[in-house]
């Protein structure tokens, strides 16, 4: 979901994976440990999501697209700190 900065309240099993198009990308510890083996790709497309997204107005969704890792970027990977 896209949060304004001050409706996400980020607690200490949340992380900051990065940044897209300058907006915070945050995930759950939880969910880090399902998906620390691969690589998520967030997308746009048209329609409509079953959130209180802020893109929900603009009629787009976001999908997320996975893959695994290869080996080479497991071993290129920096290590993640929560909290």
């Amino acid at each position: 979901m896209c949060l304004s900065v001050n409706d996400l309240i980020i607690g200490k099993s949340d992380t900051l994976l990065g940044e897209i198009h300058g907006c915070k990308f945050y995930i759950s510890k939880d969910q880090f440990q399902r998906w620390k083996n691969t690589h998520l790709t967030i997308d746009v497309t048209d329609g409509r999501g079953a959130s209180f997204s802020l893109e929900i107005p603009l009629g787009v969704r976001f999908i997320t697209k996975s893959r695994l890792f290869t080996e080479k970027e497991l071993a290129d990977l920096r290590p993640v700190e929560f909290g």
